[in-house]
């Protein structure tokens, strides 16, 4: 017993100490298949339209409730990744990219170009720039996404996002 005991503590130290701290991010890349890579500070995020959003709980793959994101508002995914010149030879090919947003901790999260631009979801994908009244510079989680119309919130809920990876399908 003092064997399965004395395991379960050195797995769950294992277990915390392989935790990463992540530091907050202050700007997002847009890099891969455009034709400049293009970088977005907080302050640069900070001149896009706006928008209030309502509250989104936040739950885990299974649809249980974790918590409840409050006080948020946030611009448009699709407005910054407009703005990206993508290196296609002409828009019939749009349809074979798609957007790898990452993380610090190699968390990754994928849209693809009609998802964010030729259907709902697109109007419904958030950067978040306010959380409880707090702007994202004061919040640990700095550049984080939301997609306020998914039924499973939390798999594409994202904190930290540094890059945004454009790529096209072989």
């Amino acid at each position: 017993m003092k064997i399965i005991i004395g395991f379960c503590l050195i797995a769950m130290g294992l277990v915390v100490n392989a935790q990463i701290k992540l530091t907050p991010t202050n700007r997002i890349t847009i890099e891969g298949k455009v034709k400049h890579a293009l970088h977005f500070s907080i302050a640069d995020l900070d001149t896009f339209k706006m928008k209030n959003l309502p509250d989104l709980v936040i739950t885990d793959h299974m649809g249980t409730k974790k918590h409840t994101l409050t006080g948020l508002r946030g611009i448009l995914l699709r407005d910054i990744l407009g703005i990206a010149d993508i290196d296609a030879e002409n828009p019939k090919v749009l349809s074979e990219f798609y957007f790898v947003l990452a993380a610090p901790d190699n968390y990754k999260i994928v849209f693809s170009w009609n998802e964010i631009f030729n259907t709902e979801t697109g109007n419904n994908i958030y950067i978040v720039m306010e959380q409880d009244g707090k702007k994202i510079d004061e919040s640990a989680d700095r550049i984080s996404i939301v997609t306020m119309t998914d039924l499973r919130t939390g798999r594409r809920h994202m904190s930290n996002i540094e890059r945004i990876i454009v790529e096209r399908a072989k």
